[in-house]
């Protein structure tokens, strides 16, 4: 049984405005010609296929051209589970029409919790695998607010019901596998946020809950799993030290901070349970090709003045960050960029001009954005100019920090 792990696709996630179809288009072909290649027998989307709950167009597109041609293809079943960026109501409105084609999509919670756990046929209608195919746990499905709740005791409640619903999936797993002639492997599917998971600034990742951020550690997941495909986090890491609990990360850079960092997916050996240990699952990470390069500059005019020369020696197609912090104050820097990149094909798509922020302290800049700001950034600023006390402003981050979690969390296709 050959598994292939992918998450955090982000179809249609733009880059400082910049559309990047073209980027996740290459990816999926790739991945598409590894799955055919490799002959894959399950392919496993952890979560976050879109960036957003209403996907564009061209991005639904991509998502089900790529999904009739692994249908097409040798490889038996592909499982889908939503991520925190996902509608659960757009992902699993053509779910009994993808079913036909052994495409399993978990958009939410169900009553039934046996929905969540697919038991999947070989190629003679044998069972071979039984995957645990949990989506992102939404706040509301898994705590019931009660009113004069700490944020500690929210936390711990969040906590609780994301062990105990990974504890009574399991539950169901082991006992249809007791039921079969003979045992097979169990898979688990995840997005969510582990503790000590590793991110990088800029990558777009949420925390998805309030408080410490209920980030979870490795002992949530049963000992029956053989294998855990998580999404969530960009960057391709273990959890808690161990082999078969993993993030594949996302395929394509999300950010610059991404820029250098090799992506992968997933390539898994199961075997049925007669011979082996979870432990020694076989697992390959097999590197994605760089699609679009990207490049953060970052120094005084010499040394991005050079940089940039260098790379249109080689006829680069380069996306670049522009970090200015000289010591000279360069009011014109965009104007001397435009002239340095002129006639060649790489593209500046953000200039950080940190000596002019240093000198107009507590002003917003001309070239400041709210692409420079994150959210907690700009309501820290809204604080700051309604001169509400300090003493007053963890709480108030707090409220606001829910607020955003529910916003979030409202699934607008629902209706």
């Amino acid at each position: 049984m050959r598994i292939l792990h992918t998450s955090d696709w982000h179809l249609g996630r733009t880059l400082y405005g910049k559309k990047r179809y073209q980027e996740f288009e290459a990816f999926l072909n790739w991945l598409a010609e590894i799955i055919e290649r490799d002959e894959i027998d399950t392919l496993l989307v952890a979560g976050d296929i879109f960036d957003t709950s209403a996907p564009s167009n061209r991005a639904q597109e991509l998502y089900y051209r790529f999904l009739c041609r692994v249908a097409a293809s040798d490889c038996r079943h592909v499982v889908v589970i939503a991520g925190n960026h996902d509608s659960p109501s757009f992902l699993n409105a053509p779910k009994a029409l993808l079913k036909v084609l052994d495409v399993h999509v978990i958009g939410n919670l169900s009553e039934n919790m046996e929905e969540e756990v697919l038991v999947l046929n070989n190629a003679q209608g044998k069972p071979e695998l039984i995957v645990c195919a949990v989506p992102y746990l939404r706040d509301r499905d898994i705590r019931i607010a009660e009113a004069g709740e700490s944020i500690e005791d929210k936390e711990q409640k969040l906590l609780e019901g994301i062990r105990s619903h990974y504890s009574a999936i399991a539950a169901v797993a082991d006992q249809k596998n007791n039921e079969l002639e003979v045992k097979v492997p169990i898979v688990g599917m995840g997005h969510l946020f582990t503790a000590g998971g590793q991110t990088i600034d800029g990558d777009g990742v949420r925390e998805l809950y309030v408080g410490s951020l209920a980030h979870v550690n490795a002992t949530i997941f049963p000992d029956s799993f053989d294998y855990v495909a998580l999404g969530h986090l960009h960057v391709p890491q273990k959890v808690g030290g161990f082999e078969h609990i993993r993030y594949c990360g996302s395929p394509i850079p999300m950010g610059f901070g991404e820029a250098k960092q090799q992506k992968c997916v997933c390539r898994i050996q199961l075997e049925h349970h007669a011979d082996y240990q979870s432990t020694n699952v076989p697992i390959q990470q097999i590197d994605v090709p760089l699609f679009q390069p990207l490049e953060r500059i970052k120094g005084d005019w010499e040394s991005i003045e050079k940089r940039i020369l260098e790379l249109s020696l080689t006829n680069s197609q380069t996306w670049i960050e522009i970090i200015y912090d000289g010591d000279e104050i360069i009011g014109d820097l965009r104007d001397r960029l435009d002239t340095v990149i002129a006639s060649t094909g790489i593209e500046i798509l953000r200039v950080k001009n940190a000596r002019i922020i240093d000198r107009i302290l507590g002003k917003t800049q001309e070239d400041e954005t709210l692409d420079d700001l994150n959210v907690n950034d700009v309501f820290d600023r809204c604080l700051a100019v309604h001169g509400v006390p300090d003493e007053q402003r963890p709480e108030l981050l707090r409220a606001y920090q829910e607020t955003l979690t529910s916003l979030y969390e409202q699934d607008v296709r629902a209706d």
